[in-house]
């Protein structure tokens, strides 16, 4: 499996799950900083629907830190580039040389 060497941004779109979260911390730890984590939907955000199971590990924010979250169950199109540049407005204040 190959990982991220040139994102920005991580846009993760479910829970994680025993089998990925390995892959999701490495494509975390390759991609460079600076480096945003933004998660889209409530799956992502707090897996309501399946944090009892047995292959689920959890709500992003357990294991990464998240910048933004795009909730909804799914969220509608335009909320998620509504999201993208909240995080792009951020990112300018936050570092503005960028």
């Amino acid at each position: 499996m190959t990982y991220p060497k040139h994102a920005d941004v991580l846009l993760i779109t479910g829970c994680v799950t025993r089998n990925m979260l390995v892959p999701m911390l490495k494509a975390y730890d390759n991609a460079p900083n600076p480096k945003f984590v933004l998660t889209v939907g409530d799956c992502a955000g707090e897996c309501p629907y399946f944090r009892d199971s047995y292959a689920v590990e959890g709500p992003v924010s357990k294991h990464l830190p998240v910048h933004l979250h795009v909730p909804g169950c799914p969220p509608e199109p335009a909320q998620i580039l509504e999201g993208l540049i909240k995080l792009m407005q951020a990112v300018k204040t936050a570092f503005p040389k960028i």
